[in-house]
């Protein structure tokens, strides 16, 4: 049994990427039979409580007695000012420490990254870092050139989202729809996304499709005025935030995913929906492509008229979108829980090695 600690700025009851990843792999761990324990300056209450610790930003390093966990493992975006904080203060307990990056720094990092590093004593620290895709590995490589990186994928519970995957044989009724799940913020690029549809359109005169965008966001009345200035009216339809259980009903209704977002540094809703069987429509920037086999479970873009194209082709050419599905379908993909898990666990015995502090010096060792 290990004594795992995650530390993250962000946790339930928010609901987002990281907030989401943690809480499951929390969970994958503990039935793996680890000791596993939630460190976050988040406030609210969520499921499994009582594997939560919560504390303020400044004082969350203090929470705990670091000194009681095997591994501290880290989740960084480019704002995680506790976690940060947790982190230095791990490294100079001798505490094993890997640290997880799940977002792209070039995206919005600028001089706090940078910042960051030198508040955090990332550049000499004995960490093993980590990141979400390969792009994000990148990133971290430019500001920590010294850094031992590895790439451990996100992962998504693909048994249960094929679970989702329409009967063989049954007929589905109505439009072509085109799903996409995001919050409606301007990283996420929904306005960009409806400008692509207006050219679909155009490209494919008399073609019965639709656009469903699931989740919401500050940019939802904005996107509420593109699709009147477009006059997609009955062409896009903003559903709102929906439950999983919801998402996995759409994704069976649906025939194709676009993930429009372009500095993304992975994907999780793509690869959802990659695992109930959809062709995944992506851009070339950010880790969609991570998962992606181009022109065999889908296709990734270099620019928003490019994306337009592809989502037109696939429109248009039945038997293109039915041999993605068929292909989509009948191969999962690999990024499964037990896959991160294992990437994690050899990632623990690196840090491990690496620390200061000898094995025989741990509490209860």
């Amino acid at each position: 049994m290990t004594r795992i600690l995650h530390v993250t700025d962000v946790y339930r009851p928010q609901v987002a990427g990281i907030e989401l990843f943690v809480e499951e792999l929390a969970d994958q761990q503990r039935k793996q039979g680890h000791d596993v324990t939630v460190l976050t300056s988040a406030r609210g209450v969520a499921d499994h409580e009582e594997h939560v610790i919560r504390g303020s930003v400044a004082l969350l390093w203090r929470a705990v007695d670091l000194r009681e966990y095997d591994v501290v493992h880290a989740h960084l975006s480019v704002f995680s000012t506790a976690t940060t904080f947790v982190t230095r203060a791990a490294v100079h307990a001798g505490v094993p420490v890997i640290a997880t990056v799940h977002s792209m720094w070039s995206s919005a990092g600028g001089k706090w990254v940078p910042l960051a590093a030198t508040l955090g004593g990332w550049r000499r620290a004995p960490i093993v870092w980590t990141a979400v895709s390969a792009a994000a590995a990148r990133d971290v490589q430019r500001i920590l050139p010294r850094a031992e990186v590895r790439v451990v994928p996100n992962a998504v519970d693909v048994d249960w989202w094929r679970a989702g995957m329409p009967a063989e044989g049954k007929q589905k009724q109505g439009p072509l729809t085109i799903a996409a799940v995001m919050r409606l913020a301007r990283r996420k690029r929904p306005l960009q996304l409806i400008a692509a549809i207006d050219r679909v359109r155009q490209a494919v005169p008399g073609c019965d499709f639709r656009l469903v965008i699931a989740g919401d966001g500050p940019q939802r009345e904005h996107c509420e005025q593109a699709i009147a200035r477009h006059h997609l009216e009955g062409v896009v339809e903003l559903l709102g935030s929906r439950t999983r259980e919801q998402v996995r009903d759409l994704y069976a209704d649906s025939d194709v995913y676009v993930a429009p977002a372009t500095l993304e540094s992975f994907g999780i809703a793509a690869l959802e929906a990659r695992s109930v069987g959809l062709p995944v429509v992506g851009m070339k920037a950010g880790g969609v492509g991570e998962f992606l086999v181009e022109g065999v479970d889908g296709f990734l873009c270099a620019d928003d008229h490019d994306l337009a194209d592809t989502l037109a082709e696939l429109l248009r050419d039945d038997a293109l979108r039915t041999r993605m599905t068929a292909h989509n379908r009948t191969t999962p993909p690999v990024h499964d829980w037990a896959h991160a898990v294992d990437n994690y666990d050899a990632a623990y015995c690196r840090a491990d090695e690496l620390a200061e502090r000898p094995l025989s010096s741990r509490v209860g060792a």
